[in-house]
């Protein structure tokens, strides 16, 4: 759709966080049509209702962006924790977590109260030399998402139907037509479609914890911050990648778009509501990716730690060593249910932010289905390359990397979160309390440079 097209938005922004000039307003004039255009605003709050229920209207979004804190790179690196240091990691789980609500936070008002997701604000606040380059990074940020996602699902096809993982590589190119048919029914059925995965999820890891039966007492002690953190470098390493592996740039752009799905008012109260409403929302559902991050750690350390196995970091050695740890056949089934459902879910939230990045970025429509397809043969294709050559170990490597190339990304997605939600030109009566800023900035600077370093241990080798 052209730049110069309306914003027939039934919930714009008003015109003085709109104004006619970069100079007066931080904002260029053209907006163009939303990006998700065929889904927006399509859940309508209802009007002179309850707290609970508007509420209710608002939660979705924030497990769409869950859905990322929980990825095969997290998993690996909760797994390591654990196996190798018991539940004392927890503690950084926990950090991750925080830090992670305070930068989605931002998100929910960067979409409601500027009228923009995190792409459409580059693009109206930077000039062309600037914002082409950082759509070139999020564009690369989202590939190497989706190389995770086709890493991590083809695992899990292999140790649930012992498919060859460079097969079940090529098969999870057919989940576009997954994504098609959860968009025709539309934006409410998606949001069903992850939490439901994510119940799935969830109940597989509270089963499998029922039969490690952790030590409940260390466990809570697990949550209480240790300086041995910091004096045993290899626990430091460790928990750099649990903290490093935390925010994606994806998720950025994804939540300051999903939160416009949500039909709310024009005045500048229904927005605040809008804003409190869409935080909560992705406050709780960041609390359930905790649980979910802090149980896959809490099963490691209750069973590879107490059995002296204090190496597994691979998701297929985890799911060999469950069942003789456990005594059930059932636990590594269920580990692996788990892992699928995953990758499904994480395929969906990685096309829309897709999506939302080339629109925002481009103000560039193509058909869901292509920009699908486009994105996952490009990571289709190292992926079915190196599991030829090097086999699972080439795909444990080559997850590494792509937690490496997302970790190069992040600042790119991050810095501009933070300067646009603190400018009060941009953002009007929604611009971000000190508070909140100062802590955002303090939250980004620390996941940078933890980024860096892992970064620069990767390099170093």
């Amino acid at each position: 759709m052209d730049a110069q097209s309306p914003d027939l938005s039934p919930h714009s922004p008003p015109k003085e966080a709109n104004g006619a000039s970069l100079g007066a307003s931080g904002w260029r004039e053209e907006r163009g049509t939303p990006s998700l255009a065929d889904m927006f605003a399509s859940v309508q709050m209802p009007k002179g209702g309850s707290f609970w229920r508007k509420l209710l209207a608002f939660l979705g979004p924030g497990y769409l962006v869950a859905v990322g804190y929980m990825d095969p790179g997290n998993w690996a690196t909760s797994l390591a924790g654990g196996s190798k240091f018991g539940y004392a990691l927890l503690t950084v789980a926990l950090l991750s977590n925080v830090m992670a609500i305070i930068l989605q936070s931002l998100c929910t008002r960067l979409g409601v109260g500027a009228g923009r997701d995190l792409a459409q604000a580059c693009r109206d606040s930077f000039p062309r030399w600037v914002s082409l380059p950082l759509w070139v990074s999020a564009e690369v940020a989202i590939t190497a998402t989706d190389l995770a996602e086709v890493i991590g699902t083809a695992i899990g096809l292999n140790l649930l139907f012992h498919i060859p993982l460079e097969l079940g590589v090529i098969i999870t190119a057919a989940d576009v037509f997954l994504i098609l048919a959860l968009q025709a029914f539309g934006f409410r059925w998606i949001e069903a479609f992850v939490v439901a995965m994510l119940g799935v999820i969830a109940a597989c890891f509270a089963a499998q914890i029922a039969m490690a039966d952790p030590d409940w007492g260390a466990v809570l002690r697990g949550f209480a911050p240790t300086s041995e953190i910091i004096a045993n470098r290899e626990m430091l390493y460790l928990a750099l990648g649990i903290l490093g592996a935390t925010v994606m740039p994806h998720n950025l752009y994804l939540h300051s778009g999903l939160v416009q799905t949500r039909g709310y008012g024009d005045g500048t109260e229904d927005k605040r509501e809008a804003i409190k409403l869409a935080t909560i929302d992705s406050s709780i559902a960041l609390c359930l990716a905790l649980t979910i991050n802090a149980s896959i750690l809490i099963l490691a350390a209750a069973t590879f730690h107490r059995a002296g196995r204090t190496d597994v970091a691979e998701l297929d050695q985890a799911h060999a060593f469950l069942s003789p740890l456990l005594g059930s056949t059932l636990a590594p089934t269920l580990f692996a249910i788990a892992l699928l459902c995953c990758g499904l879910n994480s395929t969906i939230t990685a096309t829309l932010s897709g999506q939302i990045v080339m629109e925002g970025f481009l103000n560039l429509r193509i058909a869901p289905w292509l920009r699908r397809l486009v994105t996952r043969m490009i990571a289709i294709v190292p992926a079915v390359v190196v599991t030829l050559s090097a086999g699972e170990k080439g795909t444990g490597q080559l997850l590494i990397l792509s937690q490496v190339v997302l970790s190069l990304q992040l600042p790119f997605a991050v810095v501009p979160l933070v300067m646009f939600t603190a400018s009060r030109p941009k953002m009007g009566p929604f611009v971000a309390p000190r508070w909140l800023t100062v802590l955002a900035t303090l939250t980004a600077v620390l996941i940078i440079a933890l980024n860096a370093k892992l970064v620069w241990d990767y390099v170093m080798g």
